[in-house]
């Protein structure tokens, strides 16, 4: 059931749920289509009048204006939003925090091409959390296959990954594969037959050490005291060069900080989990027949998946109501504690539990007019663990940054592109075979984790200018720019955007938060977050039990994959 016509606000029935939940970004339709699962009566809300909340895809237009709408408070509600509401509750408003900030949207290229990309404007799908993708092996398309929310979704692979070298060595593949290995004329011999020695230790380890080979041999196996000590030191150990180090640590475990520099680094890996997230990359290669490396994109974008989880949902009766915004909570006077919440419409509901888009909270201080009340406790409810920050950048161009490939991925290494730099930038580039751009444009999306606004976006715009072809600005007087052919000549910018956001971690209460858009290129931290949450909220309930229902039974081949 769905009810779209804001202008009406029709009243909603019934009034009572097990659970109320606030947008309806990944997190939040995940948890949405669980608690359905299992039966619970769900009435999932959100303000906006697109699904995906932080998570969402947009056109080039929407966008823009989501982007500005949520970088600054929200005005205050109108009068008809706060009455006072059933004696034995207390009526706490709501204000919104803005998730994002330092915003920079600008057009480049000459006049025509500038008119051209805004009358397409409605054709771009550009990813508000971007990059993203999804590993072949990884716990999302598990999941997607395990709540049959795949059925609702097609994906194309991403024809490479690579790594950013720097000394004008340009990109250069991820070696992968043993094929890829020997493929690589950015390896010497040496280089090739050191890296080929490591993956048989790593293979020969998950398979089991201590056992002997077919030919006799002893199979190796990683000691306890190595699997403990930090990746990057194991790397050492094993004589590796810095460049394979490099490709290892942050092209394929997918690293943020330079894991040499323990003064900024905050995530140093230990050598067991570096050896899980190789084998996860290696299994992902190859998972699946049309899928030439390691990742998966969905056709028409990343926002397909909450949409694909919601629709789940609803099959299993969660009501979705779209352009309605809560504006208050109705709490218990005497025990503090949360009973329901007050829509823009003025109608009260209640539930059990309630999970908000984190964008969301309770203002402090509270208001004089609330009298004797708990105050204190109502405060916990919307206390948010600030994990950090994420720089992301977007650009538009007429070419790719490589002549042969439509979509790839890209990492550039700590100290790639200037030796300040301490943590890694994750780029992906999209084309029209996705439906995400018109033909003849592509869309690059860049991210890195930081700690301040000036620090992450000259980082990214390092990043870009390294690929790409500096902006023009359209008053510039100097002669504009033509395309080539050329393949030594770099894509031209016909339009970026820049943007800092806030990410939050899931936080389990009566009022829940789900977390927000991390600074990863996978969804695996972020699905974790959930199904914990989900743990927390309902303990003796499966997430995403079996059913022997035919419609609902999904097996890998349930993952649709575009030829």
């Amino acid at each position: 059931m769905a009810v779209s016509e804001a202008s009406a606000y029709p009243p909603i029935e019934p009034t009572n749920f097990d659970l109320i939940i606030v947008g309806t970004g990944l997190p939040e339709s995940i948890l949405a289509a669980a608690a359905s699962a299992v039966k619970k009566t769900v009435l999932h809300l959100d303000p906006n009048s697109f699904y995906g909340s932080h998570f969402a895809t947009l056109s080039l237009i929407d966008l823009t204006s989501h982007l500005n709408s949520h970088s600054v408070p929200a005005p205050p509600l109108p009068p008809s939003a706060a009455g006072s509401g059933d004696s034995d509750y207390a009526v706490v408003d709501l204000v919104h925090d803005p998730l994002y900030s330092d915003i920079e949207v600008e057009w480049h290229g000459s006049e025509d091409e500038t008119s051209k990309i805004r009358e397409d404007s409605r054709k771009f799908n550009i990813d508000l959390g971007g990059p993203r993708a999804l590993f072949c092996a990884d716990s999302c398309i598990d999941l997607l296959l395990k709540s049959g929310a795949a059925q609702y979704l097609e994906f194309k692979g991403v024809d490479a990954s690579l790594v950013y070298e720097p000394n004008g060595s340009g990109l250069a593949n991820v070696p992968d594969s043993r094929g890829a290995i020997f493929r690589d004329k950015n390896l010497s011999l040496k280089e090739k037959n050191q890296l080929m020695r490591f993956f048989k230790l790593v293979q020969q380890h998950l398979a089991g050490g201590g056992d002997q080979s077919e030919s006799g041999g002893d199979i190796q196996k990683i000691s306890q005291e190595d699997l403990e000590s930090p990746f990057v030191s194991f790397l050492d150990k094993m004589r590796l060069p810095p460049k394979i180090k490099s490709i290892l640590l942050y092209a394929i475990a997918m690293l943020d900080y330079d894991q040499d520099n323990n003064e900024v680094c905050k995530d140093l890996l230990k050598t067991k989990d570096g050896i899980d997230r190789l084998a996860q990359y290696s299994s992902s290669v190859g998972r699946f027949p049309n899928a030439p490396g390691a990742l998966l994109y969905p056709i028409y974008g990343e926002g397909e998946l909450p949409q694909a989880f919601c629709r789940r949902a609803a099959v299993k009766g969660c009501i979705y109501v779209l352009r309605m915004p809560v504006t208050s909570l109705l709490i218990d006077k005497v025990t503090g504690c949360y009973k329901g919440v007050r829509l823009v419409s003025g109608q009260d509901l209640y539930s059990h539990q309630l999970i908000m888009d984190p964008s969301f909270v309770i203002p402090s201080p509270l208001s004089p007019s609330l009298g004797d009340f708990p105050r204190e406790k109502i405060q916990l409810l919307s206390q948010r663990d600030l994990k950090g920050m994420v720089a992301r950048g977007i650009c538009i161009t007429r070419s790719s940054i490589k002549p042969d490939l439509l979509n790839c991925s890209v990492v550039y290494p700590p100290r790639s592109l200037y030796p300040e730099q301490v943590t890694s930038v994750r780029a992906l580039q999209i084309g029209s075979n996705l439906a995400v751009c018109p033909a003849g444009t592509f869309i690059l999306y860049f991210s890195t984790v930081c700690n301040d606004a000036d620090e992450g976006k000259k980082l990214l715009k390092a990043a870009m200018n390294a690929l790409l072809t500096p902006p023009v600005s359209v008053t510039s007087e100097s002669n504009p720019i033509v395309q080539s052919d050329n393949e030594d000549v770099k894509p031209i910018v016909l339009w970026n955007a820049f943007y800092i956001q806030k990410v939050f971690t899931g936080k389990f209460d009566t009022m829940t938060s789900a977390p927000t858009p991390d600074g990863n290129l996978n969804y695996a931290d972020i699905l974790d977050a959930t199904e914990k949450l989900f743990g927390q909220m309902y303990p003796d309930q499966a997430f995403f039990p079996k059913t022997e229902s035919p419609e609902d039974t999904m097996d890998e081949n349930g993952v649709i994959m575009e030829s």
